[in-house]
């Protein structure tokens, strides 16, 4: 049996007027070819739990316009998509179905929206795909393809995780390479679509097992950086010790996501620095108490931590690891004034970098579920728009056609050359600066 692991990749922006003005933006370029060459781990980690006997085939389908057939002829495909691409995925589904051959579909957006799915597919995964996937092959390899395969009753242990098949990748074709050491958050911001829709439950992967990846890359691309694919990797500070520790022997240069809480921590940040962490992004998403305020479904921690942010960052930065700051807009307790807000609490606190996005509900995610009960959803399945980047539904404080103006604005000034210039040169000041007084 030939079959094809095929993942939707690429950035997409609605927006022709943010796209035109945006996407020429040094910064905002970066950033987002970044994400566009990052390959699936998911389907990669399946592809580990499948059996040797199973011909084996990963493509990335970067857009669907650029494909003027099929992406190779498989007996079966599972297709993994987000949700801005998933009527794309949906689409190249169809043109399998039509030629016969078999199609799963699975992914978060998948999970949130099953039934949707099961139109274009012959079976659907619903939940932490590696509880399922061995019982999937072993039934499509005997003809007994059942129409879903649903895990959510059931908590993978990630001690039990395969090693992802990078052999079946071109590194040359990548800038990064993932690897997941964590999966779940504590947090439960309102609009996150991370594994925690899938996984609510934070878990840790063993730092052996970790390492173990890691080499496995090393073997075949001798020098790698690595992005380490989690929602919160120092959310457990003793788990971040053993991962640090462990990292600083493997000489390799790193990119992670983890919240504001790092700071606190003097030494774990000396360790992160000292095993080769880059950079941290970190999700403030806003720059006022009130902003924040209500973000979170099960406390209320990022309000009560504003305050703190300026120090936060200068004592991240001061250590050598820059510090990739993330901003959302649109939220309930924003208003006009909150972009000028944002622009002015990135430049006096001297981020080495920042991504700015626009509220964005994703299915599966109780903001979803609560602009759905208020009626504010501009189109409820329109998930082309869902990119972080176009307007899905109407702010409370503002209008939409200023949501989208002032966004335009504020990618334009964030983004510009001197922009740009400036967070790097403050970088490299703080960093001079922390030499000079010891404190790195």
């Amino acid at each position: 049996m030939k079959l094809g692991l095929i993942a939707m990749s690429g950035v997409r922006i609605e927006n022709a007027a943010l796209m035109a003005r945006g996407l020429t933006l040094p910064g905002f370029v970066e950033r987002s070819r970044v994400i566009a060459s990052l390959p699936s781990l998911a389907l990669l980690t399946l592809a580990g739990l499948t059996p040797e006997e199973v011909d084996l085939a990963y493509v990335e389908v970067p857009s669907l316009a650029l494909v003027g057939g099929l992406p190779g002829e498989f007996d079966a495909v599972a297709i993994s998509s987000y949700t801005a691409q998933i009527k794309d995925a949906y689409r190249l589904a169809d043109r399998y179905r039509r030629a016969g051959t078999t199609v799963i579909l699975g992914g978060l957006h998948v999970s949130a929206r099953p039934e949707e799915a099961a139109r274009h597919a012959d079976a659907v995964l619903v939940g932490e795909a590696e509880t399922l996937w061995p019982r999937l092959v072993r039934d499509l390899q005997q003809g007994l393809l059942r129409p879903v395969y649903d895990g959510r009753a059931e908590s993978f242990d990630l001690a039990e995780a395969p090693m992802p098949r990078f052999d079946l990748l071109d590194v040359a074709s990548y800038n990064r390479l993932t690897v997941q050491t964590q999966r779940g958050c504590p947090l439960s911001c309102a609009f996150c679509a991370s594994s925690i829709r899938i996984a609510p439950r934070f878990k840790t992967k063993p730092v052996d097992k970790v390492i173990a990846e890691i080499r496995r890359i090393k073997s075949i691309w001798p020098d790698p950086f690595i992005e380490l694919a989690d929602d919160n990797t120092f959310a457990s500070k003793a788990h971040g010790r053993r991962l640090a520790a462990a990292l600083a022997k493997e000489n390799v240069r790193w990119f992670t996501e983890t919240d504001i809480s790092v700071a606190d921590d003097e030494d774990l940040l000396s360790m992160i620095r000292d095993a080769g962490c880059a950079q941290l992004l970190i999700g403030f998403e806003a720059s006022d108490r009130q902003a924040l305020d209500g973000l979170e479904t099960k406390a209320n921690w990022k309000a009560e931590r504003a305050d703190t942010y300026l120090d936060a960052i200068g004592r991240i930065q001061q250590k050598g690891i820059s510090v990739n700051g993330c901003f959302v807009l649109g939220l309930d307790g924003q208003d006009a004034g909150s972009f000028e807000r944002v622009a002015t609490f990135v430049r006096e606190s001297g981020l080495a970098e920042v991504q700015v996005t626009l509220a964005t509900p994703f299915p599966g995610t109780p903001l979803y579920d609560q602009l759905a009960r208020e009626g504010r959803l501009l189109a409820p399945d329109a998930w082309e728009r869902s990119t972080l980047f176009d307007a899905t539904f109407t702010p409370k404080g503002m209008t939409v056609a200023e949501l989208e103006s002032r966004f335009s604005d504020l990618i334009a000034t964030l983004y510009s050359d001197e922009a740009v210039r400036m967070r790097q040169a403050g970088f490299r000041r703080q960093m001079r600066q922390a030499k000079g007084t010891g404190r790195s």
